[in-house]
């Protein structure tokens, strides 16, 4: 298994290992060999949830354990999965569970178990999604802005688009790709853009970035969308990332262009490894 792989199992363990300490995103990325910003997106195509519903999920899961077969007090058990108050856990523990902490006590309580994770990450085999290798220049992009947690952003953003279309955002910026850019590794800005030429006017409520020169991956997708986008998303970081011996992530942004309606092509900032 390369560094990457044993990288991610790492981040998974350190999770584990500090589930009643305080946890940020930045310690458990730096055991990955990726930014905070790639991990969390790598973490959330693999796995299907983001890193802080995992982290949430195996606490609550714990703190049942701890009150089924134990004497702790609620407001104890609160505080020590990192609750502020008892109200607050027992909304949360409620929620995953469907009863009660103070229910959850008596004997026969039905509880969920969430079981700690394995990335099985595919190292040789398997079908692999077609890629090229590319040089560009720096190049501008002009399109209409917003921050995003990531925790929220996959409900979040496609709304972002149909606001942007339902008013009238479509004249002024198409969208021929949506830009992810790094904001500080729990939340990014996220564009939907266009290309920019200094000869154009910016309009109001709208903004540019400049896209630095360098490497890119670039993975076509081809088929109905958001289906055939994602399966080429999950086989980057499933499969070829893991593979891919000659290059290593570059950079924490990303590009998705959208050509058609069925087709289009990640772009991945890279660089030799």
């Amino acid at each position: 298994m390369n560094s990457w792989a044993e990288g991610i199992q790492s981040a998974i363990q350190y999770i584990e290992d500090n589930l009643t300490e305080e946890l940020n995103i930045e310690d458990i990325a730096a055991r990955t060999y990726v930014s905070p910003f790639y991990f969390q997106k790598i973490f959330s195509v693999l796995c299907g949830f983001t890193v802080g519903e995992y982290v949430r999920n195996r606490r609550l899961s714990l703190a049942a354990q701890e009150l089924s077969r134990s004497d702790a007090k609620v407001i104890d058990i609160a505080l020590k999965y990192g609750y502020d108050s008892p109200d607050s856990f027992t909304r949360a523990f409620t929620k995953f569970h469907g009863v009660s902490p103070s229910a959850a006590k008596e004997k026969g309580a039905q509880l969920k178990s969430y079981a700690p994770l394995h990335i099985k990450l595919t190292l040789e085999g398997g079908t692999m999604t077609e890629y090229k290798i590319v040089e560009k220049e720096a190049f501008t992009i002009m399109g209409r802005a917003r921050s995003f947690n990531m925790e929220t952003s996959y409900t979040e953003i496609p709304e972002f688009w149909k606001e942007h279309f339902q008013t009238g955002g479509g004249e002024i910026v198409r969208g021929m790709f949506g830009a992810c850019l790094d904001g500080n590794g729990k939340s990014f800005e996220y564009l939907i853009a266009d290309m920019y030429f200094p000869w154009n006017p910016i309009p109001e409520g709208y903004t540019t970035r400049v896209i630095p020169a360098g490497t890119w991956a670039v993975f076509p997708y081809h088929g109905e969308c958001p289906k055939a986008l994602q399966d080429v998303n999950t086989k980057i970081w499933n499969e070829w990332l893991p593979n891919c011996k000659e290059y290593k992530l570059s950079g924490n942004y990303n590009l998705e262009f959208y050509f058609k309606e069925d087709h289009g092509e990640i772009w991945v900032p890279v660089e030799k490894a």
